[in-house]
């Protein structure tokens, strides 16, 4: 996500934070080459200027240029700036706080990931919000598209409503508001027909449903991988219906960011999520201070800490955090470790996100690791016994054997995973001796600095205030994770 933008910020600022004075000519000059980058990622042209001329007007005051840190000093200009452009600090999510059914009305083109972000943000609801929401699809023009959101609905465990063949979108809209009355729904979700480009037909269909629904939230889903015409796609709506907000989807495809950096000048709606894959549980509140940091290689520690307590289980989370307490850490614990590593979406997600960790990542994908590295160390662990897992001392030259055969494996990956072990068992008799999890929790000016108070604090995610993920060589580094120089060795 924005990695192409970002990579090309990286480059500028770097030579900026590179020297001690900097005169008005260095920041035009690196303003220069920051719009071209704008320009390179799809940025509209007239929000790409405006940006520019905002950073340019501040960035060459004296405050700046004879501050003891002038580039750091623009840097902060600059994502400051992003920060607005992208909607400011404030963050925009469903509006639920209305008479049930809140009827929320899903727009857009064909193709743009309508159905299926319907689906995400019912589960979201349900699961986040603990509203009762059903479903219903309006599209009577795709083939099986009432079925599709049928199927999802199933999968996230939403309620949707029965599908009566030949019955026209007007009249779903109806049905869905007396079902949704009638039933005690607490959240209706309206998936409208969409059509592979903006007409009169598709404006006074969505005009008539928004007639019979009038929906509290009317939100334009668009593909963040068209780029430009996502943002004329946008602009294009926005004068024909009353828009609460944007749902940019595809965003982890969208190496350049040029819809999300233009969609909230062009249309003046806020963009209130974004579609991160194509799991259904894929869907990020969209955080314009989050995606800045993202943007600027700062890491998106907000996140982090919302998918790590969305995806580790309390259960484990807690007897992580009792193990801490009492410095202890086997290998049944590394294990889950890297279990929960994968359902967050792996190391390069976690990298992605995490300060200073933009130069790791980039080593990960040069050195060709993947997250199959995270699946072989499970290997090698389960290949064990549960006296080997609970005491690695046991693990001789011949145990190591017969692990390195049952993983398919060799030696060396079993020592590289063992070694591991041994650096993060330190790690966690350190942590006992300075007080266990509240000490460190004080240290990091309770809680401000790490997890906050997510159940098992530090335990599952190993405290992400340290700087570094668990296991990947300590604080701050990668050294300690296997295949760092290349994938474990796998034997055929």
């Amino acid at each position: 996500m924005f990695d192409t933008l970002s990579d090309r910020l990286g480059g500028v600022f770097d030579k900026l934070k590179g020297r001690g004075a900097l005169r008005e000519q260095d920041v035009r000059d690196a303003m220069r080459e920051v719009r071209i980058a704008l320009l390179e990622a799809d940025v509209a042209l007239p929000v790409a200027r405006r940006f520019i001329d905002a950073v340019t007007e501040k960035a060459v005051g004296q405050d700046v240029l004879r501050s003891v840190t002038p580039g750091q000093q623009v840097i902060k200009i600059v994502h400051d700036e992003l920060v607005e452009t992208l909607g400011g600090t404030e963050t925009e999510g469903l509006n639920l706080d209305a008479k049930p059914p809140v009827v929320i009305m899903m727009v857009g083109l064909q193709g743009s990931g309508k159905t299926t972000t319907t689906a995400k943000l019912a589960k979201l609801i349900r699961e986040r919000h603990g509203k009762k929401a059903l479903m219903a699809s309006l599209d009577v023009n795709r083939p099986a598209a009432q079925e599709q959101l049928a199927v999802l609905g199933g999968q996230v465990e939403v309620a949707t409503l029965p599908i009566v063949a030949g019955q026209q979108p007007v009249d779903i809209a109806r049905r869905a508001m007396e079902a949704a009355r009638l039933q005690n729904f607490d959240v209706l979700l309206l998936d409208t027909a969409g059509r592979l480009h903006v007409d009169d037909a598709l404006m006074a269909e969505m005009k008539a449903v928004a007639g019979v629904s009038a929906p509290n939230e009317v939100l334009l889903v668009v593909d963040s991988l068209t780029g430009q015409d996502a943002v004329n796609v946008a602009q294009s709506f926005s004068g024909e219906v009353p828009l609460t907000g944007v749902v940019l989807t595809r965003m982890d495809g969208d190496a350049r960011g040029g819809a999300a950096l233009s969609m909230r000048a062009v249309t003046g709606k806020p963009i209130k999520f974004a579609g991160t894959g194509e799991k259904l549980d894929a869907i990020e509140v969209f955080r314009p201070g989050s995606v800045a940091d993202r943007i600027l290689g700062m890491g998106d520690v907000v996140s982090l800490v919302e998918k790590a307590a969305a995806t580790i289980k309390e259960a484990d989370a807690e007897k992580m955090a009792r193990n801490l307490e009492k410095g202890k850490f086997d290998l049944d614990d590394l294990a889950m470790q890297l279990k929960q590593m994968r359902a967050m979406g792996g190391l390069g997600m976690l990298a992605g996100m995490m300060p200073g960790m933009k130069k790791a990542k980039a080593a990960m994908a040069n050195s060709g690791m993947d997250d199959k590295v995270l699946v072989h160390m499970e290997a090698i662990i389960s290949s064990m016994t549960a006296k080997e897992r609970a005491n690695p001392d046991l693990m001789n030259a011949k145990r190591k054997k017969r692990v390195a055969a049952g993983s398919g494996t060799d030696v060396q990956t079993v020592n590289k995973v063992l070694k591991m072990h041994q650096e993060m068992a330190r790690a966690m008799k350190q942590i006992k001796k300075m007080g266990g999890l509240k000490g460190l929790a004080s240290m990091f000016g309770a809680g401000g600095g790490g997890m906050g108070g997510m159940p098992g604090s530090g335990g599952p995610m190993g405290g992400m205030g340290g700087g570094g993920l668990p296991g990947l060589g300590g604080p701050g580094g990668m050294g300690g994770l296997p295949g760092l120089g290349g994938p474990p060795r796998i034997k055929k």
